[in-house]
């Protein structure tokens, strides 16, 4: 067997070459120069069970890489070993056609459909022959079959697309409900099935064999095919819809095939539109296979055949027309039923310009860029609105819809009109809809972007919305009955996207909960800049940035060309500071998607094709996530802009107790608009929540006030007064924080360790509190927690006052609240916002900053500031806190954010938790009442009266923070 590796080995390969094995849960690899050695691991390594498929690199592989791991194998990769990427290829040797047979994913395929499959693979060999392609390698792969052609061909992004043209359109011509062409092996650094090895997916059973791949048939001499010839192929089928031909509008091809009988073998999606395969050729008798027609989303019809004897692709759509139809004309030479269309034209230059972007630039940032050429500020709503539009190309998505909100006459329907001009026609619905309308729109297509402007949902509507949102990649059926009363079904195609521009809330908490919640901004300061801008326009007139528009356009077109997985490596140490609504955890993870998806072509991918999210696109999908949690929008409260202000107003004014005319007077508005943002409203029927059941800190009373007219009559009225709880605001309101965990190390025992710390405090603290003897490690943060002894304070395991020789002692505990042999520091009190706290070593400081700040408190900062970090004086600071005054460096934030420690009762900051309804047992604290109160953070649930006793606590506090 090593022997028929070898020669595989050699025919596939040119100098170093990566292996790379697939097994349950890991992935082995090595790089090799030396064949012989490389088939020798590789046999041994074929003989594990646990080894589902062992694979290639095909293409010319960076020698550097040899390096890596130089002819061995590793086995269980770690997260930073690095494997083949595109960029790591030098040139294109190999244009490959993998031929699977379709069966359900993880099995191994049956004899029959293993013969389909290999039967259809000498079907594309004959026709690439027609083509003027060389003989090809054919193989087996043990579970379809494969065509290998020698290509020479630069890796560039001009040759992968030709690549990929190619596959598409084998993939059009040829799949059908038995086999399919696999369309994903265009990337440079493929990896591809090695002959002699034995491919097993799912077990090994009589019907689903395991089977060795193989190689079936190897020419003489094997030529290389000409980029013309790939470039022909990849011409076949047309990769943009031609323009809809004005003679003949609102044909429906399936319709008009069945009209005419003309037999259809199958049908599949394409390019937004449909493919029709026919059964027999209609424009030859020579051949049977080969003939198509397609109707594309605008209406457009393009048919044809791809033998070269029927034109090898052209179009032939008016001829067969002309076929089927009579058509009365009054002189002899007009007897076509239509003009041929025009060709589709050349790639320009806006195309050209949004590749170079895609592959080079900030795709983002000059869609923002564009946007604010026609619409001043607002960069929040409209990278909102960008990320919208993205998710449309995502396949693993539930899709991202945007709620804009702002008082009238701000600029929402503006923001979202100017978006949507950056958009290419065929995806937008031109003007306003309503509801009705929408559920009778025949045009709608897949990807559309439906914008609703200040329009109540009905009903209906909502309903609708909802099934959309939460079945974005399916097309939503809605059935009604006409005015005949008759049955009626209507159909919203997958992947829409819903705008929605209201000043009030939507009405419904769960379609709210299925929306990204921004603001528009209607400051005094933003209206200033409206103004300077349309002065300016007014002045010089409006700046030409057409080609920035039809550039973005460009860019859409080339994304929405196909729709593409995205994972996220590193999703495991994604972290966020509140959870409670389970839909914005995952909208952030989409957001990470959707950025990763529109630098699609500056990212890898994986083996199935899925592009790689990297760090920098969680870092800018962190920061949006965060905007809209705090000063642009109401993710996670679903506050509208109003709603906000008020609650802010509220706060600002420092009272506990106010009346509707008391908020009415501070904001400026009228009683009845002020009244509803407190109590909500009914309109058209459909209820729309107010603050009193949005924010659990206003509560409502009636009472009944007596006042002495200056007539000397006493008048009795009843008033609402609304109360007001600023610490449950301010933690309700404290808004969402999320940050990306560093890797853990792992020690020989399996605990966790840090790398950083001073001696001290460098000891791996065991459960039981033992120290290892073990100088070089910290303890394990779950396992312990620094307890500071300050001066003239009693300890919590003693009850006593510290003496002089405490002082600077770092005492540990154990989860069960057990002290640790506590390490004497000789050292002084530490300045800054933890002064008299006796702390002698950078251990002991760095453990202070993780107990004494709360990130929460922290707002980041839009840009980093040289101002010194309150804690350890480094500069630049990236967050300030909450009020200002203290500034924090990113450093000092992160360590707060990764502390796990469990606080201890009698030092829990009651900010940590929050009421629930849940049934949570007896006080973890008193042990004797019914716990209300819940802190995922310290993991404790707590009492009324213990929850009471932490706030006094925190306010005899407050005064020395």
């Amino acid at each position: 067997m090593s022997e028929e590796i070898r020669r595989a080995v050699e025919l596939l390969a040119d100098g170093v070459i990566e292996v790379r094995a697939l097994a349950d849960g890991a992935t082995h690899s090595g790089y090799f120069d030396d064949h012989t050695l490389l088939a020798e691991q590789v046999e041994a390594l074929d003989a594990d069970p646990a080894v589902a498929g062992i694979y290639v690199t095909l293409n010319a592989v960076n020698p550097a890489l040899l390096a890596r791991r130089a002819n061995r194998i590793k086995m269980r990769l770690g997260r930073k070993d690095a494997t083949t990427a595109d960029a790591d290829i030098l040139r294109r040797r190999w244009f490959p056609v993998d031929i699977d047979p379709v069966r359900p994913s993880g099995v191994s395929s049956t004899d029959a459909e293993h013969d389909a499959a290999l039967a259809a693979a000498e079907r594309i060999a004959a026709y690439l022959a027609e083509q003027g392609f060389p003989a090809p390698i054919k193989a087996d792969s043990g579970n379809g079959a494969h065509l290998l052609y020698r290509v020479d061909l630069p890796n560039d992004e001009a040759a992968t697309e030709v690549v990929k043209g190619a596959l598409v359109a084998l993939d059009a011509l040829f799949s059908n409900e038995t086999v399919t062409v696999d369309t994903a092996n265009h990337n440079a650094a493929r990896i591809w099935k090695l002959y002699g090895t034995t491919s097993r997916k799912g077990d090994n059973t009589p019907e689903r064999p395991h089977r060795r791949a193989r190689l079936l048939a190897v020419p003489d001499e094997v030529s290389v095919v000409p980029r013309e010839r790939l470039e022909h192929l990849a011409g076949l089928l047309l990769q943009k819809e031609p323009p809809q031909s004005k003679k003949s509008p609102g044909i429906d091809l399936a319709a008009w095939l069945a009209e005419h009988g003309i037999a259809v073998r199958n049908t599949r999606p394409w390019q937004g539109g449909t493919l029709f395969t026919l059964t027999e050729c209609p424009f030859s008798s020579a051949h049977k296979d080969g003939a198509f027609a397609i109707q594309f989303a605008n209406g457009a019809i393009f048919a044809g055949c791809h033998h070269q004897t029927c034109g090898g692709g052209a179009q032939r759509w008016p001829e067969l027309r002309g076929m089927h139809e009579q058509k009365r004309t009054r002189t002899p030479e007009k007897t076509t039923v239509e003009e041929k269309p025009p060709t589709p034209p050349p790639v320009d230059e806006h195309y050209e310009r949004a590749i170079q972007i895609l592959r080079d630039g900030d795709p983002l940032t000059f869609f923002l860029e564009t946007f604010n050429n026609a619409h001043v500020g607002d960069r929040t709503v409209a990278e909102c609105l960008v990320m919208s539009l993205a998710s449309q190309s995502v396949e693993n998505t539930n899709g991202l819809h945007v709620a804009v909100s702002g008082n009238s006459g701000k600029g929402k329907t503006h923001a979202c009109v100017t978006m949507q001009n950056l958009i290419p026609d065929a995806y937008k619905l031109k003007g306003t809809v309503s509801d009705k309308a929408l559920y009778y729109d025949d045009d709608l297509r897949p990807g559309t972007v439906l914008l609703f402007d200040d329009v109540s949902l009905s009903d209906d509507l909502q309903e609708v919305l909802k099934s959309a949102t939460a079945n974005f990649r399916e097309p939503i059926e809605h059935r009604t009955l006409t005015t005949e009363r008759k049955l009626r079904v209507c159909t919203i195609p997958e992947r829409c996207v819903w705008w929605l521009a209201k000043v009030e809330d939507l009405g419904d908490d769960q379609v709210m909960n299925r929306m990204l919640t921004v603001w528009i901004d209607d400051t005094v300061e933003q209206d200033k800049r409206v103004f300077d801008h349309m002065k300016e326009v007014e002045a010089v007139g409006r700046p030409s940035a057409e080609d920035d528009v039809l550039t973005c356009r460009a860019i859409w077109e080339t994304v929405k060309t196909e729709v593409l997985p995205v994972r996220i490596p590193f999703a495991r140490r994604i972290q966020s500071s509140t959870t409670q609504n389970r839909r914005n955890p995952g909208m952030l993870f989409d957001l990470i998607k959707c950025r990763a998806r529109l630098f699609y072509l500056q990212r890898d991918r994986d083996d199935d094709g899925a592009v790689i999210a990297r760090e920098e696109d969680f870092a800018a999908a962190a920061k949006l996530y965060t905007a809209i949690n705090g000063e642009a929008g109401g993710q996670e409260t679903k506050l509208t802009k109003n709603e906000a202000a008020a609650l802010e107003t509220v706060a600002r004014m420092g009272v506990e107790v106010f009346t509707v005319r008391h908020l009415q007077s501070a904001l400026g508005l009228s009683y009845y608009q002020t009244r509803r943002l407190l109590n909500g409203y009914v309109s058209r029927g459909t209820p729309y929540s107010g603050l009193l059941e949005k924010c659990p800190a206003i509560s409502l009373y009636d009472a009944t006030v007596t006042e002495d007219s200056e007539y000397g009559v006493t008048v009795r009225r009843r008033e609402q007064y609304f109360t007001f709880d600023a610490e449950v605001y301010r933690q309700w309101r404290g808004g969402t924080s999320v940050w990306l965990d560093d890797d853990p190390d792992v020690g020989s025992n399996g605990s966790r360790l840090q790398q950083s710390g001073s001696s001290c405090c460098q000891q791996e603290i065991g459960q039981s509190g033992e120290d290892p003897g073990n100088g070089d490690q910290e303890p394990d943060r779950d396992q312990c927690m620094y307890l500071y002894v300050q001066q003239n304070e009693r300890t919590e395991s003693t009850g006593e006052a510290t003496s002089d020789d405490d002082r600077g002692a770092c005492v540990f505990r154990t989860a069960a609240n057990e002290p640790v042999n506590p390490v004497h520091h000789a050292g002084n009190a530490v300045p800054g916002p933890n002064a008299g706290a006796l702390i002698g070593s950078s251990c002991c400081q760095r453990a202070a900053t993780a107990a004494t700040i709360n990130p929460a408190d922290y707002i980041p900062l839009p840009a980093a500031k040289d101002e010194p970090c309150h804690v350890c004086g480094k500069r630049p600071t990236s967050s300030v806190r909450r009020g200002g005054g203290e500034y924090l460096c990113y450093d000092c934030l992160k360590k707060a954010k990764r502390s796990k420690a469990q606080p201890l009762p009698g030092v829990l900051d009651h900010r940590m938790f929050e009421r629930t309804k849940v049934d949570l047992g007896r006080c973890d604290v008193c042990k004797e009442l019914k716990a209300v109160y819940r802190s995922r953070e310290a993991r404790t649930n707590i009492c009324e009266g213990c929850y009471a006793r932490l706030v006094r606590e925190w306010n005899g506090r407050a005064g020395v923070r």
